[in-house]
């Protein structure tokens, strides 16, 4: 009798996206990476690894990060940049901070993955100048997120100050989705250039 491997026992090279990409996360295709599916999952992918109040999405997060970039007075490129700098999260998930710190391989696959995205939408990976400003609101807005987003639990010992007022809105996948690629296209119409 011949055996066969049961499906979940089967080494898949590559995920298969909302769009329908057979996308190989480990040498990753520029022309495979979609907005729509950076939007569409982000949306349903939840912060903090789910240890917080209520759903908020990874996509609620990247917004609030744009639209903080904006409220600075940074430049379109950075605005965008701040909109994406989680997309690798669509293809690869994410592993919470105190694991990821021991996984060297994994942030490899993350940096390279997220240097195409970069590639593809900003024309170049991100200069070290303008992840310097992307990644300052990152974790300013993580730190104003957590200490909103879990019953006032006090995790740090001072919150940043924002120059915007971030959504921490209980909201439906659909309406992040679209205010996500919203956003994304409203930037590019002032004045970015690369992405599809």
């Amino acid at each position: 009798m011949e055996c066969y491997k049961a499906w979940y026992e089967v080494k898949m090279e590559y995920i298969v996206t909302y769009k329908g990409e057979q996308f190989t996360p480990l040498a990753p295709d520029i022309n495979q990476i979609h907005i729509e599916d950076i939007a569409h999952s982000l949306s349903l992918l939840c912060r903090a690894n789910g240890h917080i109040d209520y759903f908020f999405s990874v996509a609620q997060h990247s917004i609030n990060c744009a639209v903080e970039a904006k409220a600075r007075g940074f430049t379109a490129r950075v605005q965008l940049a701040c909109l994406i700098h989680d997309a690798s999260e669509a293809y690869i998930s994410d592993v919470t901070r105190p694991v990821k710190y021991y996984l060297n391989e994994y942030k490899e696959i993350e940096s390279r993955l997220q240097n195409v995205i970069y590639t593809k939408y900003l024309g170049s990976p991100l200069p070290e100048d303008d992840y310097s400003l992307m990644n300052q609101i990152d974790n300013d807005m993580l730190i104003n997120e957590l200490s909103t987003l879990m019953s006032g639990k006090k995790i740090f010992e001072s919150i940043p100050e924002l120059k915007s007022t971030p959504s921490y809105k209980n909201r439906i996948q659909s309406e992040t989705e679209a205010e996500f690629l919203k956003i994304y296209y409203g930037i590019l119409h002032a004045g970015i250039i690369q992405g599809k």
